[in-house]
């Protein structure tokens, strides 16, 4: 086995996840990704916790959904009990066909996430990552040959994590003290309100409160969204590709969208419930490892010289104790490339310019 499988599995254990002694652990392995299974259960045992494992399967999922009828019982017990007595959930992605559930009707797509709010909420409630091993369907939808992905996702993965946290703490601390973001690109005017928000410094640790392994943003929850917003960075959104999407915004919510490849997809998204017009993230980009899109949001989303929303659920580690952020069954990325003829602002104060923030040098003010 690559060595480079052990030191993610290493570091997903170690660093990520802070697996101990008695933990119990559920973890879900994708069809692609049973090396990287194999060394992970391996150090969890090595650290005496308790694991159960579990098939994370598109092709399975989509032979289920397109045979239901699409009348889920909510939160059937069983489901919800698995997580509700799990201390960490791991969450391995890799499957065989990045495409696996395009034919899955998304009214049905749609239907089964509501039906699951309270088993994600209890998933969410344990110390979770998700993490990708490279598989030949990943490398190509990147573009990419097997090997270069391969050494893509480990260069991504395999990080001085203090380092790159050190590093992005100056971007959380502009965005905590701050009351207003306003990001301006071509297409793209749009203000935020991030007054009393709490910015998440996303080091791929749980002790962070960060959940993804590669991870290198640093991300709060807006509100009072406003303006125009171009997400020009390519995606795969429910197994179909989506380029060019634009959304509107009036008093926190989409009023109009468009998109320039399936925008029927991000109709479907908006119209899963109330919470899914509203955006529940604002995240930038930090870890300049990740210097290419690859049509997977665990990496993009990360990359530098972008900014992402996510239409949907915010996450609770960005809100006051005992505030409600916005809810919803979806939580879906968007990201538009900042490295040309646009600003990032915090106040008035322009923190980004062209994809260059003012600690680094070439910065213009």
């Amino acid at each position: 086995m690559d060595d480079r499988i052990h030191e993610h599995a290493a570091v997903l254990v170690d660093w990520s996840a802070r697996v101990e002694a008695g933990d119990d652990v559920v973890m879900s392995v994708s069809e692609g990704t049973h090396d990287l299974a194999v060394a992970v259960a391996e150090k969890i045992g090595e650290r005496g916790a308790n694991l159960v494992t579990t098939y994370g399967s598109a092709e399975l999922n989509r032979a289920y959904l397109r045979a239901h009828d699409g009348e889920f019982d909510d939160d059937p017990d069983h489901e919800l009990a698995l997580f509700e007595e799990s201390d960490v959930v791991l969450s391995l992605g890799g499957g065989r066909n990045t495409a696996a559930q395009i034919d899955v009707p998304g009214e049905v797509r749609g239907a089964y996430s509501k039906a699951r709010e309270r088993t994600r909420e209890a998933r969410m409630d344990t110390d979770w990552v998700s993490t990708v091993h490279p598989t030949r369907s990943l490398a190509q939808q990147a573009g990419m040959s097997y090997e270069a992905y391969q050494e893509f996702v480990y260069d991504a993965v395999l990080r001085d994590w203090e380092a790159l946290a050190d590093e992005m703490s100056e971007m959380k601390e502009i965005l905590d003290e701050g009351s207003e973001v306003h990001l301006r690109s071509q297409d793209t005017d749009l203000t935020m309100s991030i007054e009393g928000r709490t910015a998440v410094n996303s080091t791929a640790s749980v002790a962070d409160d960060s959940h993804n392994l590669p991870s290198g943003e640093v991300f709060t929850a807006p509100q009072a969204t406003t303006g125009e917003v171009r997400f020009d960075v390519p995606m795969t959104i429910r197994g179909t590709r989506i380029e060019d999407v634009w959304l509107e915004f009036d008093d926190g919510e989409v009023v109009d969208y468009n998109a320039a490849r399936n925008s029927e997809v991000i109709g479907e998204l908006l119209d899963t419930d109330e919470g899914a017009r509203r955006l529940g993230e604002l995240g930038i980009g930090m870890n300049r490892g990740i210097d290419r899109p690859t049509d997977n949001i665990l990496f993009d989303e990360k990359m530098a010289e972008t900014v992402h929303l996510a239409l949907g659920r915010a996450y609770d580690a960005c809100l006051p104790d005992g505030e409600s952020g916005n809810d919803s069954a979806i939580h879906t990325d968007l990201i538009t490339d900042v490295s040309d003829d646009s600003t990032l602002a915090v106040d008035g104060e322009i923190i980004q310019r062209n994809g260059t923030f003012r600690w680094e040098d070439g910065f213009e003010g």
